[in-house]
């Protein structure tokens, strides 16, 4: 018979591997089936997709071409509600299809990467399904205050223009219906967009909590293969990641810059009128759509430092291993003394800037303190060497078709967008 509690730690592992009622996805997947996303049965699978149709594609459809109100009065006018629609529906279409697909493929545990947390540290377990349930909160920061403002605009835009705007019998009754599927479906599209953001971000603080775990490797008596095997599996995961992600990421830029590009086209014509009557809707749009993209390229940016971050710390950890065996090795000699008289100021100048505003920004991975000596004793300078060489040539990140996405890349993004900002501009403000 094996071991009991063998067996007891197996079961576990293979609880933790598996969906249940109860597990840690619970709220999130009531959250989802609220908001009619979920894809669990062939029941939830069609109310999914008829609501997406419904409110991405029938709903702005109509509010467009029967509610555009082109003989309503200069307050009442929507002359860039084709932008406005295209560019939400557009990008609700993309991440609600990529969504998904990842749920079908490959599950909603797995692809939150749930099911190799049981591979994790109980550090590691705690805050990811912490930060899964802050998620949600975040979610709702970021789209309560502009549906709050969206529904301020929509009310007002029915209840002074009654008159005005198309409507089928009675016309308040017809003006309440219409502006709740308008809100409703602002905010559909508006949820799922941010709700796929969101994931990417929880998904990245995962490999964060990993690499900050990982860096606890420096500071113990391990082998170089150990170290290299955590590396490796780290490497894996962002490299999954990177693969699904991609092509969203990619689509999400062109959608967004294009939605941006239409929306300085039109607004600088010489006949354009600018008031928070008529631009408002397209300024919201704007702030939602490059809020959402911003959350993509700073949770890729950010996994991206810390992974490349690894590389500094085996440096140091290999200088510090170094110094400290010539110290063991001429103990006897005056360089001893001349090395211990350096240390003072060292550990002098470490504790000076502990208390410095940098040191808020420090963490296992990017940080100024020294290596402890116990941490390299058994370790030698070739396979040290080997291991921080190996850093310096695989460094790891989230990547777009090969292109890593750290801060040069943002930089090479933003400084494009400038100069095709500047050439549409140039374009339009000279034939006014």
């Amino acid at each position: 018979m094996g071991d009991p509690g063998e067996s007891l730690l197996n079961r576990n592992k293979f609880n933790r591997c598996q969906s249940h009622a109860q597990d840690e996805l619970q709220s999130f997947r009531t959250y989802l089936r609220w908001m009619c996303v979920d894809q669990s049965n062939v029941w939830t699978v069609t109310l999914s997709w008829f609501v997406f149709v419904i409110f991405t594609f029938v709903v702005p459809a109509m509010s467009h071409f029967f509610l555009a109100c082109s003989s309503c009065d200069a307050k009442h006018s929507r002359p860039y509600d084709a932008v406005v629609q295209l560019s939400l529906s557009s990008v609700a279409a993309l991440s609600f299809i990529c969504l998904s697909r990842f749920i079908k493929k490959y599950g909603l545990r797995r692809f939150l990467f749930f099911d190799k947390l049981v591979n994790e540290s109980e550090t590691v377990r705690k805050n990811y399904t912490g930060q899964l349930h802050r998620s949600l909160k975040i979610l709702l920061v970021f789209v309560l205050p502009c549906f709050l403002a969206e529904s301020a605009y929509k009310i007002w835009w029915y209840a002074s223009g009654a008159s005005q705007i198309p409507f089928l019998g009675i016309v308040w009754l017809s003006d309440t219906m219409a502006c709740i599927l308008e809100l409703c479906s602002w905010l559909y599209r508006t949820i799922v967009f941010f709700l796929i953001c969101v994931l990417f971000r929880l998904i990245c603080h995962l490999q964060i909590l990993r690499l900050q775990d990982f860096a606890q490797v420096f500071q113990v008596d391990s082998d170089v293969e150990s170290v290299l095997f955590e590396h490796l599996r780290i490497r894996r995961h962002l490299r999954i990641i990177s693969h699904r992600y991609r092509a969203f990421i990619l689509w999400c830029l062109i959608f967004v810059t294009g939605s941006q590009f239409a929306s300085l086209l039109i607004t600088t014509k010489s006949n354009a009128e600018l008031t928070i009557y008529k631009a408002g809707e397209l300024a919201m749009c704007s702030v939602t759509l490059l809020t959402g993209l911003l959350i993509l390229l700073r949770s890729a940016t950010k996994i991206t430092h810390k992974a490349q971050a690894v590389t500094c710390l085996a440096a140091k950890w290999h200088v510090c291993a170094t110094l400290e065996s010539f110290d063991t090795n001429d103990g006897e000699t005056p360089t001893t003394r001349v090395t211990t008289s350096h240390n003072q100021p060292f550990s002098e100048v470490s504790g000076a800037e502990s208390d410095s505003e940098a040191s808020d920004e420090e963490d296992e991975l990017d940080n100024n303190k020294f290596i402890p000596a116990y941490a390299y004793s058994t370790i030698s300078y070739q396979k040290r060497q080997a291991l921080v060489t190996y850093f310096e040539n695989n460094r790891a990140g989230i990547t777009v078709f090969g292109f890593t996405l750290d801060r040069t890349t943002i930089h090479t993004i933003f400084g494009v967008e400038l100069s095709l900002v500047l050439w549409l501009l140039g374009k339009t403000i000279s034939n006014v």
